[in-house]
């Protein structure tokens, strides 16, 4: 079942009729942070990936099963929540080298437009800031689907990924190796695994 439907502009407006059960889950919903994963995947030294995430986060989900075009995200995330499994590396991270998290505390996200791709897969593009800088992010979504689980929670799921040039927002620190090559890669990969509960 996908929550978006897409309208072929070859097909008769007798046939647009909006699918009742994604016109059902039209509504706010509000990201479950203990349910869902902000992470992001790094090359170290060439030879390896450093995997990490972001353990404080608040997000807000408007899904339209009859018109995506109006479906917005919203994303929140507290810099100093970074977590990769090492205290050292964490701080660093969290320094002047990198997210200077005092002077920048959050990177957040606002969506601006969504796209149907087929079956239950989405594109979702909006403005990612960082180190107070605004530049455009493409998400690739699945659709995972929609439950109520034993509390009585209207439950949506999505899982997403992206990448990105850290370069592009400030990410400029770096160190040769002398083999050749540099420390840490400017390509980012993010990943999202989002559960989200809708609004009573």
């Amino acid at each position: 079942m996908s929550i978006f439907s897409r309208t072929d502009t070859r097909t008769v407006a007798a046939n647009t009729a909006v699918n009742p059960e994604l016109a059902a889950l039209t509504g706010d919903y509000t990201i479950d942070p203990a349910h869902s994963t902000i992470g992001f995947t790094a090359r170290h030294a060439m030879v390896t990936n450093v995997k990490g995430s972001f353990q404080d986060f608040t997000g807000t989900l408007r899904l339209d099963g009859t018109d995506p075009s109006r479906s917005t995200a919203s994303l929140d995330v507290v810099m100093d929540s970074i977590d990769t499994g090492n205290a050292d590396r964490d701080g660093h991270l969290k320094s002047a080298d990198f997210f200077k998290t005092d002077e920048f505390p959050a990177m957040t996200f606002r969506s601006t437009g969504v796209e149907a791709l087929g079956g239950d897969d989405y594109r979702i593009t909006g403005d990612l800031t960082i180190l107070g800088t605004t530049r455009p992010l493409a998400i690739d979504l699945e659709f995972n689907g929609a439950a109520k689980d034993p509390f009585g929670n209207e439950r949506v799921g999505f899982e997403g990924k992206a990448e990105i040039l850290r370069s592009e927002w400030g990410l400029t620190w770096n160190a040769a190796l002398e083999t050749g090559g540099v420390l840490v890669s400017d390509k980012i990969k993010l990943n999202f695994d989002i559960s989200a509960i809708r609004n009573a």
